[in-house]
């Protein structure tokens, strides 16, 4: 087979038993384990499939997003090492936005000492929990409300954050992949990120690796629209690889707990 006709095989497979292994790919492809690891790298890229450790899984749609209850007491360690790894870019005096969203969430109890900070934010739990800070300069976006998220979406609060200029802007996503870059299920939520990322000198996607491969219906933004991505400690080598060939700035960072047995990888 040429190589397009063997993607196409793979793919197929792929939908029968939704995740193989690279030595259950060869044999039915009739090719080397190099062979089909080229395949899968050049599909990733396509954002039709995403790696897995020694394999390979296709990509899935989200249809909705889980509410933020279910978010907030889910993959808390990684959640907080992207936070941490965050907070290291914002520095006293500066504007920053805080896009809706628990990971973001978690940078809070880490800008309480920052002076001067002023913080832009569409997420009600995020304003709630800095509404009684001393020197935080707060600012709530306004708009129409998604109870679900506790957030502020669409025109109305796209508009509202347009009218600032901010030093950073921390944008959280749902989905995302290399091929189709940050997703979301909810046509609302891209104009209030879309601006953001606009008023902002430096765009900064947190994205966890759980949501690596999946992709909504919504287009936000490419990944190489993004100065840098903090993500987890879950991506394989291969996405890592792939996608810093792209020429974007990706950090993965570990828990503390995986630090102290492991090589942080940057």
């Amino acid at each position: 087979m040429i190589p397009e006709e063997r993607r196409e095989a793979l793919l197929r497979e792929l939908r029968h038993k939704g995740v193989l292994s690279i030595r259950e790919l060869c044999p039915i492809l009739g090719v080397s384990h190099m062979t089909v690891r080229r395949d899968i790298a050049a599909l990733e890229q396509q954002g039709r499939v995403y790696s897995v450790p020694s394999g390979v899984k296709l990509a899935e749609r989200l249809h909705s997003e889980p509410s933020f209850l279910d978010k907030s007491v889910t993959d808390l360690d990684n959640k907080r090492a992207m936070a941490a790894a965050a907070a290291e870019l914002i520095t006293p005096g500066q504007t920053i936005y805080l896009d809706a969203g628990t990971t973001l969430g978690q940078i809070v109890p880490l800008i309480w000492d920052v002076q001067d900070l002023t913080v832009v934010t569409n997420d009600i739990t995020t304003a709630g929990l800095l509404v009684d800070h001393p020197s935080v300069e707060l600012y709530h976006v306004g708009g129409r409300i998604d109870r679900e998220n506790r957030s502020s979406i669409g025109d109305l609060a796209a508009a509202s954050v347009a009218e600032f200029n901010l030093d950073t802007a921390f944008i959280s996503t749902s989905s995302w992949d290399l091929g189709r870059g940050s997703t979301t299920p909810s046509e609302m939520k891209v104009t209030v990120k879309r601006a953001a990322m606009r008023a902002a000198s430096l765009s900064v996607l947190v994205a966890s690796s759980a949501k690596y491969g999946t992709f909504g219906t919504f287009r936000v933004s490419s990944l190489q629209s993004f100065d840098q991505i903090i993500s987890d400690a879950g991506l394989p080598e291969s996405t890592l690889y792939a996608i810093r060939e792209k020429g974007i700035d990706i950090r993965a960072v570990r828990t503390s707990a995986q630090s102290s047995s492991q090589p942080l990888s940057t």
